[in-house]
């Protein structure tokens, strides 16, 4: 039995609340147990400064931050300089949601997924992935209202899990005390047909089985399939 009460295979509760902010055209306050991130989407009607004229795609990209007491002990803002692990993030946030896009539909369109962590507990990172993408649809959806976008360039749903081995037992939806004894820690991210967006995983001490890995694979599939049912 884990901390919280939950099966090994089972996901902490999780809510979507729709337009929690209202400037925004796409905002979404993700709840994954104790973990809280509010994510937007903000609209600029043109393309990045580095894409080339000849490119007609569109572009979304991503921001990500821990606001100071979002976390035990208070941590600094990022005014300055962006530590390495929130470029990785905020690499990991847009890579995932221009998978699940094309891009070509919504030309000189830059779109920007910024994700607040606003309380901490582990999975903050694909919390942001799950919410960066409502908010994109719903983004996308405002567009096609102001006739903005002739149509919506979303593929398909695109969702994201942690998952690991924790005191050699394989746990989905790791809560902060679990990530940070975990022997294996893993993110899987996949899009609603099950295709591979990004599988990353580390073992903290002892390597594993290649057999384990698959496992991990499989309870985290299952565990995106029901977010994605949720959206």
């Amino acid at each position: 039995m884990r901390v919280d009460g939950r099966k090994n295979n089972e996901l902490r509760r999780i809510s979507f609340t729709h337009n929690f902010t209202k400037h925004a055209l796409g905002s979404i306050l993700v709840e994954f147990g104790e973990t809280k991130v509010i994510v937007t989407a903000s609209v600029d009607l043109k393309k990045p400064k580095w894409m080339d004229e000849s490119d007609n795609r569109g572009w979304v990209t991503a921001e990500y931050s821990l606001l100071p007491a979002s976390t035990n002990t208070r941590c600094k803002r990022e005014r300055e300089k962006v530590s390495g692990r929130t470029q990785e993030i905020q690499r990991l946030i847009g890579r995932s949601l221009r998978a699940c896009v094309d891009l070509e539909k919504m030309s000189g369109m830059t779109i920007t997924i910024d994700a607040d962590v606003i309380q901490a507990d582990g999975g903050t990172r694909t919390a942001s992935i799950c919410g960066g993408y409502l908010a994109l649809k719903d983004a996308f959806e405002k567009l096609i209202k102001l006739g903005e976008l002739k149509e919506n360039p979303i593929i398909e749903p695109v969702a994201a899990i942690s998952i690991g081995i924790v005191d050699g037992e394989i746990r989905l939806d790791l809560n902060y005390e679990e990530d940070s004894h975990a022997q294996v820690d893993s993110n899987v991210i996949l899009t609603k047909s099950g295709k591979i967006v990004d599988f990353q995983t580390t073992s903290e001490g002892e390597p594993y089985e290649f057999e384990k890995m698959i496992e991990i694979f499989n309870i985290a599939k299952k565990g995106i399939e029901h977010i994605i049912s949720l959206y």
